[in-house]
């Protein structure tokens, strides 16, 4: 394989980022060709446009002040059974969901492209022992509930698993430890997203990961659109007569994936695209925010609303911008497909963060501040080009309690996350009449119940527990 010309490399190079070579010398051929291939897959142009802000970035405050709350499904509207706004009764929706499952419609979508290292945790947070007792890590008790939903309605929805560079070998590798946790070949498509540089916040310039790489990060779960196209994975679907897309981030266990009533709610409205949502507890909760925007439905970031907006309360002292955002949605799969002339079109989202480097030295630097730029795009962006999209609420304790934080935070630490689990699975075995002694953990596999109705069959009414127990099924 042909090593290629320093002055090659270097002629492709915008003057402010041939420090990029400055280690040129010291590399092997199997470097040079790296960094080479690296550097080719670069639009500099586009950089330079982010970082100088060339690039259209919406003002977000001006929108805000003109935005509407969405129209959506509310909680007590679900939990009373009558008809909803989009005219359908909860138990309708679940009947069309429960159809569309049982004729293997209907595929799940998970990002898994983080790594732990906010958690301590040195390998894919997907990797992350989560289970309260079961030590069952956040990719095992999604693959398990697929797995559910598969014998629960009697076909099987594969499982489209996106990693990035820095996840993508070790999630593989521990899926083949662990046989996939049974799922078959054909149901398990794992795939791989796409990359950004990171540069110098001060400067403009790439940052170097090390002397013959530059730091790449993920280019956000925006990127999936182009990563399913890329890799086949909208092929597969179409072979699998997948028409539904049910997504969800790895570190959300409580996701009640393929929910049928979910699923109901977006067929029977005819969406291309339809959210889960809760309702935010207070004006500066940091979720995204469901808004209209000139009759289109948006996702306006905590950072992005202004406080006197996000405070704004209607009549009877509810907040207008109820709607959290919690990276739960239904995609149609022919609307991902019309999406892929989309891709480039979405914006990015520059955040400041940290990033360790190499400097001119060659020695590597770990940051206190942050003192670097990344670009990701945002896979909520697509909601203003999806046609009739649709907001449902859901029970944060029932939908939502993502690991983020390390122990010591107020919220969504691994010992948050595990209570929230026990405390659901509780109400699930109360509900089926069994009885559990106060402060007894029972944790259930998702094998063995996927939700309360499968808890019903799992428990007789009256049944004990009086230690710590894990529910799953036999060997």
């Amino acid at each position: 394989m042909t090593v290629p010309h320093k002055t090659d490399v270097a002629a492709k190079l915008p003057a402010n980022q041939q420090h990029l070579l400055r280690f040129w010398e010291d590399l092997d051929d199997a470097g040079r060709r790296r960094l080479a291939e690296q550097l080719a897959g670069i639009d500099f142009e586009l950089v330079d446009s982010l970082y100088h802000d060339e690039v259209d970035q919406p003002d977000w405050a001006e929108l805000s002040r003109r935005a509407e709350p969405p129209t959506a499904v509310r909680l007590a509207e679900r939990a009373a059974g009558t008809v909803t706004p989009l005219g359908v009764t909860p138990e309708a929706a679940r009947q069309r969901g429960v159809e569309a499952l049982r004729a293997g419609e209907v595929g799940v979508l998970v990002t898994a492209g983080g790594q732990g290292s906010r958690l301590g945790f040195d390998r894919p947070k997907s990797l992350f022992p989560i289970g309260p007792l079961s030590g069952a890590s956040l990719l095992q008790i999604h693959i398990e509930k697929v797995r559910a939903v598969a014998g629960r309605y009697g076909k099987p929805a594969p499982l489209y698993l996106m990693t990035s560079p820095v996840t993508h070998d070790d999630t593989l590798h521990f899926l083949q430890e662990n046989k996939n946790f049974g799922l078959a070949e054909d149901d398990l498509f794992v795939f791989c997203q796409g990359t950004m540089p990171a540069v110098d916040a001060k400067t403009g310039q790439l940052l170097m990961e090390a002397k013959d790489s530059v730091f790449l990060s993920p280019d956000g779960h925006g990127g999936t659109v182009a990563a399913l196209e890329k890799t086949g994975a909208i092929a597969h679907m179409n072979r699998r007569g997948v028409k539904q897309v049910f997504y969800l981030q790895v570190d959300n266990p409580l996701v009640p994936i393929c929910d049928p009533e979910l699923i109901g709610y977006h067929l029977l409205a005819q969406s291309e695209l339809t959210s889960l949502a809760v309702a935010k507890q207070s004006p500066q909760d940091k979720l995204g925010n469901f808004a209209l925007i000139d009759g289109r439905l948006h996702v306006i970031e905590y950072s992005d609303i202004p406080d006197d907006v996000a405070e704004r309360r209607d009549a009877e002292g509810r907040l207008v911008f109820w709607a959290g955002s919690v990276a739960i949605h239904v995609f149609e799969t022919s609307f991902l497909q019309r999406a892929l002339r989309l891709k480039d079109s979405l914006p990015f989202h520059i955040a400041r963060k940290k990033a360790e480097y190499v400097d001119e030295s060659g020695e590597l630097i770990k940051p206190t501040e942050p003192n670097a730029l990344k670009f990701e795009r945002f896979i909520f962006d697509l909601l203003p080009h999806a046609e009739r999209p649709v907001v449902i609420e859901y029970a944060e304790e029932e939908s939502f309690a993502p690991l983020k934080n390390a122990p010591g935070a107020a919220r969504d630490t691994p010992e948050y996350v595990q209570r929230l689990m026990l405390e659901q699975h509780r109400r699930w075995l109360e509900a089926a009449g069994a009885r559990l002694a106060e402060g007894v953990q029972v944790e259930i596999s998702p094998l063995a119940a996927l939700d309360g109705e499968g808890v019903t069959q799992l428990v007789q009414p009256g049944v004990r527990f009086d230690e710590p127990t894990y529910l799953r099924p036999p060997a």
